[in-house]
């Protein structure tokens, strides 16, 4: 998977939480860029690590699915993607409205389940040639910023982006398994 290919997954594995910061962002009072930027690194950190996470899990099978690395990889990224543009599309205004104080155990739950698919993105990445420290970084930086952005943008921007961004996302991780599955099979 060559950088670009790289930079295009970390945009797409931190679109959910820019979704859920946005959210978080209209709930809070004029959030300062302190606050957004504590929150961008809380949610930043925590998606950084669920990609190594899921690396470990598929090198542990990568010796028995060699052939089909390129498969796989594709199928995760393709029901990871499809599942995210479903959510995007299925939401109501009302399931991202969080309450009005944020506590951090609140808050890393929130990073948690907004990160869980970069834990499947993970194993799919164990299974092709890529640098997984580079993808986790890169991954977890996208996310800082992303989350960062979307509190300071959920006060004017409040729930318009917050589904778009999600099923942007979606549509950004097919493109990446297209991708994957094409320089596996020239």
């Amino acid at each position: 998977m060559n950088f670009p290919s790289l930079v295009l997954l970390a945009l797409a594995m931190s679109t959910d939480a820019f979704a859920a910061a946005i959210g978080k962002g209209a709930a809070m009072q004029r959030p300062r860029f302190v606050q957004a930027l504590r929150i961008g690194l809380l949610f930043g950190v925590i998606e950084a690590i669920t990609p190594l996470i899921g690396w470990l899990i598929g090198s542990i099978a990568t010796q028995w699915v060699a052939a089909w690395d390129h498969w796989i990889a594709f199928t995760l990224l393709l029901v990871l993607g499809a599942s995210m543009v479903r959510e995007g599309l299925s939401k109501s205004d009302d399931e991202d409205a969080p309450p009005q104080h944020q506590s951090v155990i609140k808050l890393a739950l929130t990073a948690v389940a907004t990160s869980i698919d970069a834990m499947a993105v993970g194993v799919g990445l164990a299974f092709i040639n890529v640098s997984i420290v580079q993808a986790s970084l890169l991954i977890g930086l996208a996310t800082t910023i992303m989350v960062t952005l979307g509190i300071l943008l959920g006060r004017v921007l409040g729930g318009l982006i917050g589904k778009r961004a999600e099923v942007i996302g979606g549509i950004v991780l097919i493109g990446v398994g297209v991708v994957i599955l094409v320089e596996h099979l020239r």
